[in-house]
Formats: structure tokens, sequence, C-alpha cells
């Protein structure tokens, strides 16, 4: 897959993708081998336990959040961040509502595939 976006992405004409569950993302920047994707989570929401082949970093932007990578949990917060090598189980549970700010590489694929 060759996918990209335009070369500017303007959140308010970015359609939101309700995933369920109190999780909802917005895909914006993205090319072959990065993407950007915003996710916000009520209170309470579970990013479920899962791997994929993506390097993964992920930004706190807001809220707090348990964060549970490889065996290791810690409760990160506004201005945090961590990182998620591939392939190792990772997860997390939404303490306060926030935003996560998500760069994969490479893109997701499955993302894109998911009708967004």
């Amino acid at each position: 897959m060759n996918a990209a976006s335009p070369p500017f992405v303007v959140a308010k004409d970015t359609p939101k993708e309700d995933l369920g569950d109190g999780i909802s993302r917005q895909i914006l920047g993205y090319g072959p081998e990065i993407m950007i994707v915003r996710v916000w989570f009520e209170e309470g929401a579970v990013g479920q336990v899962h791997a994929h082949r993506h390097s993964q970093s992920s930004y706190v932007e807001s809220g707090k959040f348990e964060v549970f990578i490889d065996g290791e949990k810690r409760v990160l917060g506004a201005g945090d961040c961590f990182y998620i090598a591939p392939h190792l189980d990772h997860g997390a549970v939404c303490l306060e509502a926030g935003v996560l700010i998500d760069t994969f590489s490479p893109l997701r694929e499955d993302f894109l595939s998911e009708g967004a």
C-alpha cells in the first residue's frame, strides 16, 4: 500500500471514528512510513491488551492513563509519553478522560482499511 494523507490535515475538517466503548479516533497525517492518530478516551475506557508489528510512540495530550507495556504498568498524565517496540503486548485504562496522540511506523494500514 502506498497511501498518504494530503500535505495539510485540518483537524476540524477531519472525521472522528467512534470505536465504541468510550473510544474514538481521528487519523491525521500519514505516509507509508509514519502515521499520527488522535485518540479520545472517556473515563474508564479500556484500550485492550494487544500487539502489532509497528513501532508506536504515544504522547498524553490530556487526562490520566494506566499504561501496560510488556508486563509493566505505569500511570501517566498530560505531557508524558511512552514507546512500544514492535510485537510487545500493550494496552491502557483511562483513569481520567483524555486524549492520546499515537505515532506509528510504518503506517497502520489496518486503520485505513477500517473505513478511514
